[in-house]
């Protein structure tokens, strides 16, 4: 079951990355049911997030497709049932079954134990640690052709820090939003804000309910700039230039984390 539901990795290092979105595939039980064909999917999900999480030695990537399971919710809404779950959506051809569910939401529970795995793991040999929770979100949503969303409301990366202690982990992040935000992004700034479109779910809520004084996670969602959201398509060179902005933030989050040790 593990091995095909998500891919994990651990290695030196307080931080961890974690791709919830990036998965594509389906159970063909689950494949035989669903409404929503490969292009429909693969929109609403955050594609190619699961590169940038392997950047780091210790990673959590999820394969299967949110439309299996959404890692980012509660348990009990973890299976999206009605339209209204899943942006109005049809997903299903006839309602899943008992059985289904039910081993759906036991690979969302294996899925988190693995994660509980990995962050006692770096609460036992580091004291503190970082968890980047990676998304990419989609701007264009009134079709291939249609505009933008509005700028103002739509930063190129949302940092969502609405279910953490800021008074613990203010300044870790605070470190974070400036060196992503002050990174030479091929001759550019990026838009980095605070919880503007985004503020974290139950991903990082998770971490900071289970491991309050040790673990700070960062909900970090890309706007869909890097690739074409309606085909797929991706700029490389794009998507390489945020994996690089990425890497430079890790020794400031280390170090930050290093402080917030100390400090007690």
């Amino acid at each position: 079951m593990a091995d095909s539901f998500w891919k994990t990795k651990s290695g030196p290092g307080p931080i961890i990355a974690v791709a919830n979105h990036h998965g594509h595939d389906l159970r063909p039980e689950v494949a035989a049911i669903m409404a929503l064909d490969d292009a429909a999917r693969l929109r609403e999900e955050d594609p190619y997030t699961g590169e940038w999480a392997a950047l780091l030695p210790t990673h959590l990537i999820a394969q299967h497709s949110r439309f299996e399971v959404d890692l980012n919710r509660p348990r009990e809404n973890a299976v999206y049932l009605k339209s209204e779950d899943a942006w109005g959506l049809e997903v299903w051809k006839t309602p899943p079954p008992k059985h289904i569910i039910e081993e759906t939401l036991a690979n969302y529970d294996a899925y988190y134990a693995a994660l509980n795995s990995l962050c006692l793991e770096k609460q036992q040999t580091y004291g503190t640690f970082a968890v980047l929770d990676l998304h990419s979100y989609n701007h264009r949503r009134d079709g291939p052709g249609g505009p933008d969303a509005d700028p103002s409301a739509n930063p190129e990366v949302n940092i969502g820090t609405g279910t953490m202690d800021r008074t613990r982990w203010g300044n870790l992040v605070d470190r974070f939003i400036d060196e992503l935000s002050s990174y030479d992004f091929l001759g550019r700034r990026l838009d980095v804000r605070e919880n503007v479109k985004f503020v974290g779910r139950q991903f990082p809520k998770w971490v900071h309910t289970q491991f309050p004084q040790s673990g700070c996670a960062i909900a970090i969602e890309f706007k869909k700039f890097f690739m074409d959201e309606w085909t797929g398509e991706l700029d490389g060179r794009e998507h390489q230039a945020i994996r690089n902005a990425l890497t430079a933030t890790l020794p400031g989050l280390e170090e930050e984390l290093n402080k917030v040790r100390e400090a007690g």
